[in-house]
């Protein structure tokens, strides 16, 4: 039995299962396919691919199914990626398009993910230990107040009002917003306390206390939602992947439900070919996804990747349209976050 051959029947049973759920047998093989061998042959390669663990037999009498190192195979060796039809690249467009700020990003995304891929969506947060800042704003406000504005790369916005005691002069407000800028614009949040410590001496005594509130303000902003987060959409798309589950779908969820468990995921997956991870069954090495697949990939902001998002599903998933899709709609965000 050729590679070439082996590979061709064993794509033809995923494709096969994966439409219609049932066990694929040799004569649905020759039916459906050209594969430009005779049934017996076919009857052989099926065995052979048994004996070497990429399908098994669910049932005695019954056809066969792929097992985790078949999807593992047949992932490994798609030709690559195909690109989303032009009515898939127009409904990301119009839905992410509108967004307004990255919460409305993130929330815009798990449900364009769900919606496309009929699977659970799981987006991660950027992580703020790997945003910088972009630009810090201060606004006088009335009645005796400023209001400080932390914006970073990733397009989050952090606010903070600072009671004044007195008025405050324009050519003080512009300076300290200069320097402040200069001395963080760029910087890993992580960086920006000791980078602006010894700030207050660079002004009068006079404006020191109300520069020393500004810098307070700030790292306050800058300690906001550290730990890590993720949104998930599509929940309900389980519900009608329940047979593909040989137990229950009740670990599934109960690993969903566990937030910590998917962002352990996202954050140790690394890209494959085409920019996209999979991890399929066993090889997300807990125990209640063992049935379970997940596609995901990196988001960038300004060329750096600061997040993942992706889809939870069954094993028995339609791989190559899930990785468009994911594919697709992470590197659309990447588009919104560097505008």
């Amino acid at each position: 039995m050729s590679e070439e051959r082996k590979l061709a029947v064993l794509r033809a049973i995923v494709e096969d299962y994966v439409e219609t759920r049932e066990p694929v047998g040799s004569r649905a093989l020759v039916e459906r396919h050209s594969l430009g061998v005779s049934p017996a042959t076919i009857r052989n390669d099926m065995a052979a691919l048994e004996d070497e663990g990429y399908i098994a037999q669910p049932h005695t009498s019954a056809g066969r199914v792929p097992t985790d190192k078949g999807y593992r195979m047949f992932v490994d060796r798609l030709s690559g990626v195909k690109p989303l039809s032009p009515a898939e690249k127009r409904a990301i467009q119009t839905l992410l398009d509108g967004a307004v700020d990255l919460d409305d990003v993130v929330i815009r995304t798990t449900r364009l993910l769900a919606q496309l891929t009929r699977q659970v969506a799981v987006v991660q947060y950027p992580s703020l230990s790997r945003s910088t800042v972009r630009h810090v704003e201060l606004v006088a406000l009335e009645a005796g107040r400023l209001l400080v504005i932390l914006i970073t790369n990733t397009g989050r916005v952090e606010q903070r009002v600072v009671p004044m005691a007195g008025e405050i002069s324009e050519i003080t407000l512009s300076g300290l917003r200069s320097r402040l800028n200069q001395a963080v614009a760029g910087r890993r949040l992580a960086e920006v306390s000791s980078v602006i410590a010894d700030l207050p001496e660079q002004f009068g005594p006079q404006d020191r206390a109300l520069v020393q509130a500004v810098l307070a303000a700030l790292e306050d902003s800058l300690d906001v939602e550290r730990e890590e987060r993720i949104v998930l959409a599509g929940t309900a798309n389980l519900a009608r992947s329940g047979p593909d589950f040989v137990q229950t779908i009740g670990p599934v969820l109960e690993a969903i439900e566990e937030h910590v468990v998917l962002l352990k995921l996202l954050t140790e997956m690394a890209d494959g070919a085409g920019g996209v991870g999979v991890l399929i069954g066993r090889e997300t090495a807990h125990i209640g996804l063992q049935e379970a697949s997940v596609v995901s990939s990196g988001y960038a902001s300004q060329g750096e990747m600061v997040a993942r998002l992706g889809v939870l599903g069954p094993t028995r998933m339609d791989y190559p349209t899930t990785m468009a899709a994911v594919r697709a709609v992470a590197r659309y965000v990447s588009r919104i976050l560097a505008s």
